[in-house]
């Protein structure tokens, strides 16, 4: 704890440097999660989880001309258990406690007046739509960094369009940049690499057309899956409405010549009553995302995830998956029905409520526990209070229950809960 206590000093210091050419900034997070029966749904064999996350990061950025900057941004997130028998904890007080680098990158923009490049270590957090295939580089260690290792070219096509063509490569653990008290961390399950192209159009202002293809390679040294996903995303916005839809096709083969094709998508209808007390907002939404028929041997109809293993349907039944894919948010074999309502209680104070139904697009081949025969993944309901301080100064209370359905064996059926608080600081 020592080196992070250092660290925490030297973020809060360099608060105070800035220039023309050099600014900087820091970031803390503190947090507090809890899961109760998360991670198998069965109360009598659970282990409950309850820690604090102590997130900071130190970033500066160079700007050796008008169009040529340099990022970096150094992040350490050591968490202290509560419970040190738990899940993650494993009878240990503190862990993760390495010093990284999550950003570092360069940026030459402004290239033959139609061109930006940026290389390196970069995030993409809802930079290509919603995350529904792109968002998160570093998936096992959840919130602690999201970053890939890539170099992006964005075409500029008039005012409004954009065309990025991105390379990257995620390693399974880093070996790329230094880390201060390496601790073996694992970033993603299998190193993978791909190349995306991704398009933003507008036209006219209110339609946003999103047309993409990724490749993606996955290197799990045992069976290596090389997928491509075509996909589109559609976004209207005629005041007070707005339409958002999502389709994307998989297709790919494995090293053992399996096949792989999959289908996923989504569309959300929402409503926004700026006029009314507390300016709410209704929304509702569909996603699917197939599942794998095993009575097709020489092909796999499951959804990938590509870049987006991140807890965007839930925080809680992310862990779910882990029974079922070995590793957390491989959303998957999934129908999601949604709905979602937001309101302003002040003008720094907002209050979320969602209600979603989970269903299994195919059943277990065989029911036996933890899974059962019956396609009801389970009901989950949100509440999510969020409140600004000021404008350095924000925090959030998130809360989640989740109802197993048949889709799990009986014993497995337990419900779940998650509570999280955090405190976060910009400056």
């Amino acid at each position: 704890m020592r080196k992070i206590i250092v660290f925490l000093c030297l973020v809060f210091a360099a608060s105070s440097f800035a220039g023309d050419t050099f600014n900087c900034g820091v970031y803390f997070r503190l947090r507090q999660e809890y899961f109760d029966n998360a991670f198998n749904f069965q109360e009598d064999t659970s282990k409950d989880d309850n820690y604090f996350r102590i997130k900071a990061s130190l970033w500066g950025k160079w700007n050796f001309t008008e169009n040529v900057s340099l990022f970096t941004k150094l992040t350490s997130e050591p968490k202290i258990a509560v419970y040190e028998d738990g899940v993650m904890a494993k009878n240990r007080e503190t862990w993760d406690e390495e010093i990284f680098f999550d950003n570092l990158y360069l940026d030459i923009n402004d290239i033959f007046g139609c061109m930006d490049l940026r290389l390196g270590r970069q995030d993409f957090l809802m930079t290509h739509g919603e995350g529904f295939v792109i968002m998160d580089g570093t998936p096992s260690d959840g919130s602690r960094s999201f970053y890939f290792n890539a170099a992006k070219a964005a075409f500029r096509i008039g005012e409004n369009s954009v065309i990025d063509v991105i390379y990257v490569d995620n390693p399974a653990k880093d070996r790329y940049l230094p880390v201060i008290d390496w601790q073996d961390r694992g970033l993603v399950k299998t190193d993978e690499d791909g190349i995306i192209v991704y398009g933003k159009f507008k036209v006219p202002e209110q339609l946003s057309l999103e047309p993409y293809y990724i490749y993606k390679f996955e290197d799990d040294l045992v069976n290596n899956l090389a997928l491509n996903t075509v996909g589109n995303r559609i976004s209207l916005d005629f005041a007070p409405w707005q339409v958002r839809g999502e389709i994307a096709y998989q297709f790919g083969e494995y090293k053992d010549g399996i096949d792989r094709e999959a289908w996923g998508g989504q569309a959300y209808i929402k409503r926004t009553f700026k006029e009314s007390k507390f300016s709410p907002s209704l929304e509702f939404g569909y996603a699917y995302l197939s599942g794998d028929d095993e009575s097709t041997t020489d092909k796999n109809e499951g959804w990938n995830p590509v870049f987006s293993k991140w807890p965007w349907i839930s925080e809680l039944y992310i862990m779910g998956y882990v029974m079922e894919r070995g590793e957390p948010g491989y959303w998957s074999n999934l129908h999601l029905l949604r709905t979602k309502y937001d309101m302003n209680l002040t003008e720094k104070t907002g209050l979320s409520l969602a209600y979603n139904y989970l269903l299994a697009d195919t059943s277990p081949a065989v029911a036996t526990p933890p899974f059962g025969d019956g396609f009801s993944r389970g009901h989950i309901g949100h509440v999510i209070l969020t409140h600004k301080f000021n404008q350095n100064v924000d925090g959030h209370l998130h809360l989640e229950y989740f109802k197993p359905g048949d889709f799990y064996s009986e014993d497995n059926r337990d419900n779940a809960i998650f509570i999280r608080w955090q405190l976060q600081m910009k400056f």
